[in-house]
């Protein structure tokens, strides 16, 4: 099912007898029922206003069509979304529903925000084929509920997103990355957590174990890039060997997209945890590889197939989220992490108001 118009999709989910998987680029692997409604022909830039800072662009337009679009401004989506072809071994194109459904956000989030902090109004249809506008072309748009918060992460589960309203941003002249020599996890996070509390502006924040160092990104007007990194250096010294790598976008990339998990075989997981607890968090974690981003917030974690990581970790104060497995695993313990008792009866009781036939990618999200 590949509705060609918004009106065509809404007729489309009237009509449905069936449980349907929403399926944006098919680029993450996500399973569900056999009928699936795509949005691949609901496509293009329908608006963009380099000087407004704003593009509007249909759900199923390929997030490469609108980076170069952007490109050719001088402009970005400053969070940076990952990639998740090379990870998940899938072939699809990333579209822009699929990244807002998602929440996708990469390295960047630490100081821009996420992809959600950039989502100024969406367009969707719900559960009974109603097409639900919410918010606006502008950030001071408050008007109504904000869905437009809601629907970002929910993955397909509230409507299928037919438009979303974007705000961007310049691209930076130049960017820096200062690489930390740091041996261990606790070195690590400690010298990601003194450069994000100093005044220098930084834009990405890696611990990579495999290469113990700390990896840290700066970027804006060459001078400031400059400035801000030669004493950024020197604040950083006591941590360990501090280097200056210049072309280091090829790098970011690749630690966006995890790449370093690519050829590697067994499941892969992301935990979000607070960065002061990460250190701990690592030694339950007990991975084959581990990636930390975000300052430490979110962990990347390699380990053997089929493993219970939620068993390994126990409580602690975060989520853990499966994003390769085979799908046995999958099916066992979930893509999510449960959720408490109270917070699932708050989720069932909105996705009964978005979605009261329980159509849109039953048992994904709990």
């Amino acid at each position: 099912m590949n509705p060609k118009t918004e009106a065509e999709l809404a007729e489309m989910v009237a009509g449905l007898k069936e449980p349907v998987r929403i399926k944006g680029g098919g680029t993450r692997g996500i399973a569900g029922p056999d009928v699936a409604i795509e949005t691949s022909e609901l496509t293009g830039i329908t608006l963009y206003e380099p000087g407004a800072l704003t593009l509007v662009a249909k759900a199923g337009t390929p997030v490469a069509e609108i980076e170069a679009a952007l490109d050719a401004e001088g402009q970005q989506l400053a969070f940076e979304p990952m990639d998740h072809r090379g990870l998940v071994g899938t072939s699809g194109t990333p579209t822009i529903g699929g990244v807002v459904a998602g929440n996708v956000s990469g390295p960047r989030r630490v100081q821009a925000g996420a992809c959600r902090d950039f989502l100024l109004g969406v367009r969707y249809v719900d559960g009974m084929g109603q097409v639900v506008k919410n918010g606006g072309r502008v950030m001071k748009n408050v008007t109504g509920y904000d869905l437009v918060k809601l629907m970002a992460g929910s993955w397909g589960t509230l409507g299928v997103l037919t438009e979303v309203s974007l705000k961007v941003l310049p691209k930076p002249e130049v960017s820096a990355t200062l690489a930390v020599q740091a041996p261990d996890v606790t070195t690590g996070i400690a010298a990601l957590s003194a450069a994000l509390k100093s005044p220098f502006e930084v834009s990405g924040a890696v611990y990579d174990p495999n290469n113990a160092c700390a990896l840290l990104r700066l970027e804006g007007f060459a001078g400031s890039v400059a400035y801000r990194s030669d004493k950024l250096k020197s604040a950083l010294a006591g941590f360990g060997d501090v280097n200056r790598i210049e072309q280091s976008d090829t790098l970011w990339a690749g630690l966006r997209d995890a790449a370093n998990f690519h050829e590697e075989s067994g499941d892969v997981w992301r935990i979000s945890v607070k960065p002061s607890g990460a250190p701990e968090i690592a030694g339950r974690i007990q991975a084959d590889r581990t990636l930390f981003d975000w300052g430490g917030g979110l962990i990347w974690a390699l380990v053997p197939d089929g493993t219970d990581l939620r068993a390994r970790l126990g409580a602690f104060d975060g989520h853990a989220t499966i994003v390769r497995a085979e799908p046995e695993t999958l099916s066992n313990l979930g893509r999510f992490q449960p959720e408490t008792p109270g917070l699932s009866a708050l989720t069932r009781g909105i996705r009964h108001k978005f979605d009261p036939r329980g159509l849109f990618n039953p048992g994904l999200m709990g």
